[in-house]
Order: C-alpha cells, then structure tokens, then sequence
C-alpha cells in the first residue's frame, strides 16, 4: 500500500487547497503545523514574494510545506528558481504540464505533484515523472474542470500508477471516507480552510461562507474556456448575463480581472469574486487548522469504524477485514 504521508511527509493524508491571494504563508503553516501539507499559492504573484512567504513559512513551522505554481503565470519561470533556491517539500501545479519544470524541481529534492481535471493529463504528467497527481472534480471552488470528483477520481486510479488524490467537494470525514472508497490515497482540501483562524481573508469573505446554502455556488466564465466557481452575489450574476448575451469572452475577462482581491483582502463580497466550493453549506464554523484536520479524520474514522481504520499515527487506512 502506497502511503502518500510518506511521499509527503506529513501527519495526515491532507493538502491544503491553493487559494491565490488566500494561501499564503500564515495559512500553510498552521496547516503544517497541524499534520497536513500547508501550501502557498503563488498565483500570478512575482518570484520575490514568493521567496518572501517561503522563507516567512520556514520562521513559522519545521514541518514540510509547499508551494502551488500556476503555469499559465507569466512569472513561472521566475518563481520555480525562487522555489528551488529557497527549497521547498512540494510543488503543486495547475493549469498545464509541468513536464519542463520536472527535472529540476526533483534534483532538489522537491517532489512534484500536478493538479489534473482529465485523465489524459494524468497520464501525461506520470510520463514525465510526476510523484502523484491531485484529480480535482468541478465541486471544487475556483477554476474547474468538467468532470465531478466522483467520476474523475476512480478513473484517473485505473489510468496511472503513482498515488491519485482526490480534491473538490471534500469538506469533512465522509468525504475523505469517500475519496479512499474511490482510491484515493489522500485529499486535497480548500474551501473548509477558508474559515480556518489562521486564514487572513477577509472576515466578509469568511462570513458568507458560513452563510452558505447547498445551492449558493456557481460557474462562471465558461465561456471564456476558464470557468471558476464562486458564490452567487452581483458579480456572479453579471458575468452569467454577459454569456447569455454573448459577449466577447475577452470582455468578460477584463471584467473579472481584479475581482478576487476585491473580495479577499477588501471584504467587497457583492462585487467581488468570493471562490468556494459547493461544499461551502458544510461550513458552519472557524476553527483552527489543525482543530479543522483533526475534527475531519476523527469523522473519517467514525465512518470506517466497522470495516476500517484511520491510523492517526501516519493518517493511512488500513484494511481491517
């Protein structure tokens, strides 16, 4: 049995979700801190505070941490030499192959663990050296894919040999029940560490995630070919009447642009895009990180009881007949 606490070094068989402008260092520490892989979300961000937040990562914790890399950012070239000069656990990527960068992020020891919505990606990335792949359903907030984790994660299982984890509408110990039924070998968690204590969003964006109804997320921008999932507010409602109308994918681009900062560090939550996912109406309290991972894999283990065993020890299940 493969024990991806190994491959990450960590407690419990958990990532946490890379958020732009919300992953930053305080956040991924107090994840590391409380037995998960906390991460630092680059976004667009350039390659000196990267740097800055790795190194403020490195005052906060001594447990492994890494740092998710978009590379579609026209800054990744300068932000993987930061991330490998100032050395990290592990790379996450999204948004295309990071075949390139494989080499020498693994020469320092960085193991390299893409984000994937397809199994042919999957596939693609195992080729080139991948250590695991994150199979992210469309629940999930942010940019999405189209498959549901449901769907996603057996098949990308069967496709590939090195461990799956499983992201996008995981908010609690069922779901990570769920995720290992699928053969997942651990999750990826995002929009349930919004409202971690050691999140520095704003306490709006918090708030409305508490508020949250099963029905209160939605995608938007397909049209534009990256569709994000965000809380419905007026925002939201714009973007969707601008596609049912047909305007230039580029116009809706434009009027995008901004709009999560907006809503994460100014607290404009009309007008802002507030990125959650659908499992946003499981969400009823702050905790601390590792109160959050905790509480999840105690329910976990309640699930299994009769049949598993979650050992917090290493955060594996292991059969027990």
């Amino acid at each position: 049995m493969v024990n991806i606490c190994e491959i990450l070094g960590t407690q419990y068989p958990i990532i946490q979700g890379a958020m732009a402008w919300i992953a930053d260092s305080s956040l991924a520490a107090a994840v590391s801190n409380g037995g998960g892989l906390g991460i630092i979300a680059s976004g667009n961000a350039e390659a000196d505070w990267v740097r800055s937040e790795i190194r403020r990562a490195k005052e906060l914790t001594d447990k492994p941490f890494g740092v998710n890399v978009m590379l579609l950012s026209p800054n990744v070239d300068a932000v993987m030499d930061a991330i490998c000069e100032e050395g990290v656990a592990v790379v996450t990527t999204g948004a295309g192959n990071p075949g390139k960068y494989i080499p020498k992020l693994k020469s320092r020891g960085i193991k390299v663990i893409p984000v994937v919505a397809s199994v042919a990606l999957a596939i693609r990335v195992e080729r080139v050296g991948a250590d695991a792949v994150i199979a992210e359903g469309q629940e999930g907030g942010g940019h999405i894919g189209e498959s549901t984790t449901m769907a996603l994660v057996p098949q990308v299982v069967d496709a590939v040999k090195i461990p799956v984890i499983a992201a996008g509408g995981i908010g609690d110990g069922r779901g990570i029940a769920a995720a290992f039924m699928l053969g997942a070998k651990g999750v990826q968690v995002g929009t349930r560490f919004l409202v971690a204590k050691e999140c520095t969003v704003s306490q709006n964006y918090k708030d409305i995630i508490l508020k949250a109804k099963d029905t209160d997320t939605v995608p938007t921008g397909r049209s534009t070919g990256h569709p994000v999932r965000v809380i419905k507010n007026r925002m939201a409602r714009e973007i969707l009447t601008m596609e049912k109308h047909n305007v230039d994918p580029s116009v809706i681009e434009e009027f995008g642009t901004g709009k999560l900062r907006a809503a994460v560090k100014d607290g404009d939550v009309v007008n802002g895009s507030v990125m959650s996912g659908q499992i946003a109406g499981l969400v009823h309290k702050e905790q601390t990180a590792k109160e959050i991972i905790e509480e999840m894999f105690e329910e976990a283990t309640a699930v299994y009881e009769d049949r598993f065993t979650i050992c917090g020890a290493r955060g594996t299940i292991l059969r027990n007949g």
